[in-house]
């Protein structure tokens, strides 16, 4: 199982783009290699790459490779995600999608056609770098659904449409899409968890401790959140296909819903769990590096996220990972036992029937699957033996 960071630039945040800084970014970098890590997930944001609908900034293309090569020098490998999108509580939207101009970015014909652009240079130009691991089309865009509504056949096309520019332009490496917590736990949610679980070279997943207010609701020492992680793998395994790479995309201990008295123990048990998962890529925590409170309005908990302090020193959270990193984790197990979850998605989430069986299950020291089928066929296909019932 791989091990890295989502980075968040020390100095600038994601204004990087507009005040690139070498120096500050290879500090950086070489603070999380010396954790031990091997990956990081970086952000170009939409309106600083794409101001106008015909055209990607050349300088700003350059600027991402300059910061691929900066990673490769400190040993760390790379994924982009390609359109932002939503980062941290900000949505950014490129001039030419509002005010007088204001298209829907899921259905408009003419926002796909530049989404394709951009996703079809960056991937051109990221292909070569031996460093690189793969694109994903943008980070949580489903948080933009209220502004921009859409059907799931809609969306469907959209993530089809995009994941086909990304891998003709670049069929050398994976390529992915990335969802809130909304599209596994929200009933009528355009983004589905089919869609996360079928379409792309692997599943994401993002299980955050506050969504549906999980760790206020459980206690950040709970079963419950401690097993967060590893639940949301196996849900999202029992949507797709039993073999289907999955990766803990996004995962952190926001104060206060984890106080940072517990954060260590959240690290080391949410690393723990996750390791008993089966094909699972990697684990991508969130984030590196704190905010600087220079940047305002920013939801509390945004600016303590990072392994880093914005001054660059190392949190005990840096050095739990780090002791994961290098510690022998736990194997992954042969779940034989699975949970039968009927599809309704606000049942799967925390608070509902289906999420509180299985982690009562988990709380006796079970290690369960979840399944969503009985059929012979599709339990042999995925090694069970035993169906259990909320």
């Amino acid at each position: 199982m791989r091990f890295g960071a989502n980075y968040t630039p020390s100095k600038h945040w994601w204004h990087t783009w507009l005040d690139f800084e070498p120096d500050s970014i290879r500090r950086d970098l070489d603070q999380l290699a010396g954790l031990g890590l091997d990956h990081v997930r970086i952000f170009p944001i939409w309106s600083v790459f794409q101001p106008n609908r015909g055209v990607v900034r050349e300088k700003a293309v350059e600027q991402l490779l300059d910061m691929v090569r900066l990673a490769a020098d400190a040993g760390l490998d790379v994924t982009v995600d390609g359109i932002q999108g939503h980062l941290s509580s900000f949505d950014f939207y490129p001039s030419w999608t509002q005010t007088w101009h204001h298209r829907n970015v899921f259905t408009d014909p003419d926002v796909l056609e530049g989404q394709a652009l951009l996703l079809r240079t960056l991937a051109t130009a990221l292909r070569p770098e031996p460093n690189f691991l793969g694109m994903t089309l943008g980070n949580e865009m489903n948080n933009l659904v209220a502004h921009n509504p859409c059907t799931p056949a809609e969306v469907d096309f959209w993530l089809d449409q995009l994941l086909a520019t990304v891998d003709e332009a670049d069929p050398d490496h994976p390529h992915c899409h990335s969802a809130f917590d909304d599209a596994w736990y929200v009933d009528d949610h355009p983004f589905t968890p089919l869609a996360s679980a079928t379409k792309g070279a692997m599943t994401t997943v993002h299980p955050w401790v506050f969504t549906l207010n999980a760790a206020r609701r459980y206690g950040p020492q709970s079963t419950e959140i401690h097993h967060l992680a590893e639940y949301g793998t196996e849900l999202a395994r029992a949507y797709g296909t039993p073999d289907r790479v999955i990766w803990v995309q996004e995962v952190g201990a926001p104060a206060p819903h984890i106080p940072v008295e517990h954060a260590v123990e959240y690290a080391e048990q949410t690393i723990g769990n996750v390791a008993t998962c089966k094909n699972v890529w990697g684990l991508t925590w969130w984030c590196s590096h704190d905010v600087n409170r220079r940047f305002i309005d920013y939801p509390e908990l945004e600016y303590g996220l990072g392994l880093f302090d914005a001054d660059g020193n190392a949190k005990p959270l840096a050095k739990a990972v780090a002791n994961a990193v290098h510690a022998e984790l736990p194997k992954p197990v042969e779940r034989t036992t699975a949970l039968f979850f009927d599809g309704k998605r606000s049942s799967s989430g925390p608070g509902g029937a289906f999420f509180e069986a299985w982690m009562r299950h988990a709380k006796e020291g079970r290690r369960l699957a979840v399944v969503m089928e009985t059929t012979p066929e599709y339990l042999s296909a995925r090694g069970i033996t035993e169906v259990l019932t909320v």
